[in-house]
């Protein structure tokens, strides 16, 4: 097991990894973030150098984490060989498994191997598998204009409340630390309403992938994501990444308005693997469509600017 420290041998990896497109995704736009100023702390692990069989992105170990908090303990990984994935994802060295942590990836071989080990661990998983989306040529993208009285801008960090209690992982304290992060650190952009707040936006993550993608209800049907999709997608191309994505099956609507604007749905699907040892949540998650946003706890507040 190696940590790649390395400027030059992180670059020279950033390239094998491009060659390997699209299935080494999400670890690809994970190691552009590295070589890009590393906003969310990440390291690099490969097994051997420079012919690897297995690349694994994860929280840098000299950064304290929250072991509760399965946003920030982010892992991705790309394997050329199963029993160099299963034995480097097994190495306590590598992961640690007693932190809750969530890992990402495109390879079926990710998902068996946290899900053996984590059942081998007597831990609890979780297994979230989206259908992965690619832009294949961004500047492409059809331009639709926004509403007279609407403004297209950066989300602001006093919005991650509202953006905590749309996302299916929120309503707790740890979504509201992850998505200040995202707001901070990563390109986004959102659609202002008349009176200030958010009606549509979109956010990007510490994979470059674009996440969060949402309109609120009362003003669904009038393709108010397209303006702000085309906007992030022009500030992630600009700065060299892919114009990437993914989204759950079941979510047709987010489907359509994506393959609307020239995405392709990639073979296999995008594994989102979340481990929980024994962490309870700070806040239970509520059904997002029920129109009611819980009451902060006394420790939760909108990020400060």
């Amino acid at each position: 097991m190696l940590i790649l420290s390395c400027s030059s041998k992180l670059r020279l990896l950033e390239g094998m990894l491009r060659q390997g497109l699209p299935d080494t995704l999400p670890v690809y736009g994970t190691v552009m973030h590295v070589n890009r100023g590393n906003p969310a702390r990440q390291e690099v692990l490969v097994d051997s150098w420079p012919e690897f069989k297995i690349v694994l992105t994860r929280p840098n170990r000299e950064v304290t984490w929250d072991p509760s908090d399965f946003g920030t303990n982010l892992y991705t990984a790309f394997y050329r060989d199963e029993g160099a994935c299963r034995a480097l994802l097994g190495n306590s060295r590598a992961v640690d498994w007693s932190q809750a942590f969530q890992i990402q990836g495109l390879q079926d071989g990710v998902y068996e191997t946290i899900r053996d080990i984590a059942r081998a661990r007597g831990l609890e998983m979780e297994m979230y598998p989206y259908l992965p989306l690619l832009h294949p040529d961004p500047p492409a993208m059809p331009q639709y204009r926004h509403d007279e009285g609407l403004r297209l801008a950066p989300v602001s960090p006093a919005h991650a409340m509202l953006l905590s209690n749309t996302w299916m992982f929120g309503w707790n304290s740890w979504s509201l630390r992850y998505l200040c992060l995202l707001i901070r650190h990563f390109p986004n952009a959102c659609l202002l309403g008349p009176e200030g707040p958010p009606i549509s936006w979109s956010l990007s993550d510490p994979l470059a992938a674009l996440m969060h993608g949402y309109t609120l209800p009362e003003h669904r049907g009038q393709r108010h994501i397209a303006p702000v999709v085309g906007m992030l997608a022009a500030q992630l191309h600009a700065r060299g990444f892919p114009v990437y994505t993914r989204v759950l099956p079941h979510n047709k609507p987010s489907l359509q308005h994506l393959q609307h604007l020239g995405f392709r749905i990639l073979p296999g699907a995008f594994h989102q693997l979340v481990v929980r040892p024994g962490f309870a949540q700070s806040q239970p998650a509520h059904a997002l469509d029920s129109g009611q946003a819980p009451a902060p706890s006394s420790g939760e507040r909108p990020c400060a600017q």
